[in-house]
C-alpha cells in the first residue's frame, strides 16, 4: 500500500535526498516543503497519511506546526524526523500529539517500516529512545524541569539573543557569526515570538534578568537597534 506523506525540512539537501528514497519505497511523497508555515497550510489542504516533520526550523520549528496542527483539529498522525536524541524533546513531541519520534540517521527501510507502523496506529520512536517511550505510555511521572523562558529557542536563536543582551546590532551579529543581516532579522523575528515580547530590547532585557550570557571574546559591541 502506498502512503502519502508530507516532508516539512528546512534542508533542501536532505529534503530532496530523502524525498527520491521514499519515493524508491512506494511512498508517495505529496509535498515536501521548507518552512513551518507552509507544511502547516499544505498539511490542512492536502490531508497525507503522515506528517514528516523537522524539529529544528526557522520562524516557525516544528514543535509549534505541531502544536496548530491538533489546534486546527488535524487527527492524521504526525512524525517527527530529527537529529535530537534529548528525552525532553521525544516526551514534548508525544505529550503534543506525535505519533513517532524518528532520528535522521535511521536507515531507509528502517523509516519506510515505522511510517507504515505509524500509519498503523502505533507510536514509534527511535530504539535508542524506546525506554522513555516506555515510561511514558506506562503513565511514569516525568517531572520537567522548571520551564525556562528560552526552552522553545534553537541554539541559534540562544546565541543570537545572548549577543542581543550585549548590546550588538544585527549588522555585527551577522558579522561575527558569518551570516546575513537577513538570517539574522529571521531568527530575531522568531525570537521575539516565541518569548512573547514586541522588541528586541524587550528580549534583551528578558535575556539579562535570566543572566542568559555568551562570551565576548572576538566580537565587536554595538548599540542596541
Amino acid at each position: 500500500m502506498s502512503l502519502n506523506i508530507l516532508l516539512v525540512d528546512d534542508h533542501t539537501l536532505f529534503r530532496e535526498g530523502l524525498e527520491g528514497l521514499l519515493s524508491r519505497r512506494d511512498i508517495n511523497i505529496v509535498a515536501a516543503v521548507g518552512s513551518g508555515q507552509e507544511g502547516l497550510r499544505l498539511a490542512i489542504e492536502l490531508k497525507p497519511d503522515v506528517v514528516l516533520l523537522d524539529m529544528r526550523m526557522p520562524e516557525m520549528d516544528g514543535m509549534d506546526v505541531l502544536r496548530q496542527l491538533r489546534k486546527n483539529g488535524f487527527s492524521n498522525p504526525v512524525a517527527m524526523l530529527t537529529t535530537s536524541s534529548d528525552e525532553r524533546d521525544l516526551v514534548e513531541s508525544l505529550r503534543s500529539g506525535a505519533q513517532g519520534y524518528l532520528l535522521k540517521d535511521m536507515e531507509p527501510d528502517q523509516l519506510v517500516l515505522a511510517l507504515r507502523d505509524i500509519v498503523a496506529g502505533k507510536t514509534v520512536v527511535a530504539p535508542d529512545l524506546a525506554p522513555v517511550l516506555a515510561r511514558v505510555v506506562q503513565g511514569d511521572s516525568i517531572a520537567p524541569a522548571e520551564e525556562s523562558p528560552f526552552a522553545k529557542l534553537t541554539p541559534r536563536e540562544n546565541e543570537i539573543l545572548a549577543l542581543l543582551a550585549e548590546g550588538q546590532s544585527n549588522k555585527v551579529i551577522a558579522r561575527n557569526l558569518g551570516i546575513s543581516d537577513g538570517t539574522v532579522k529571521l531568527h530575531v523575528k522568531s525570537i521575539l515570538r516565541k518569548l512573547g515580547v514586541h522588541s528586541r530590547v524587550e528580549a534583551a532585557v528578558i535575556a539579562v534578568e535570566h543572566g542568559l550570557r555568551t562570551s565576548s571574546r572576538g566580537t565587536d559591541q554595538n548599540s542596541v537597534t
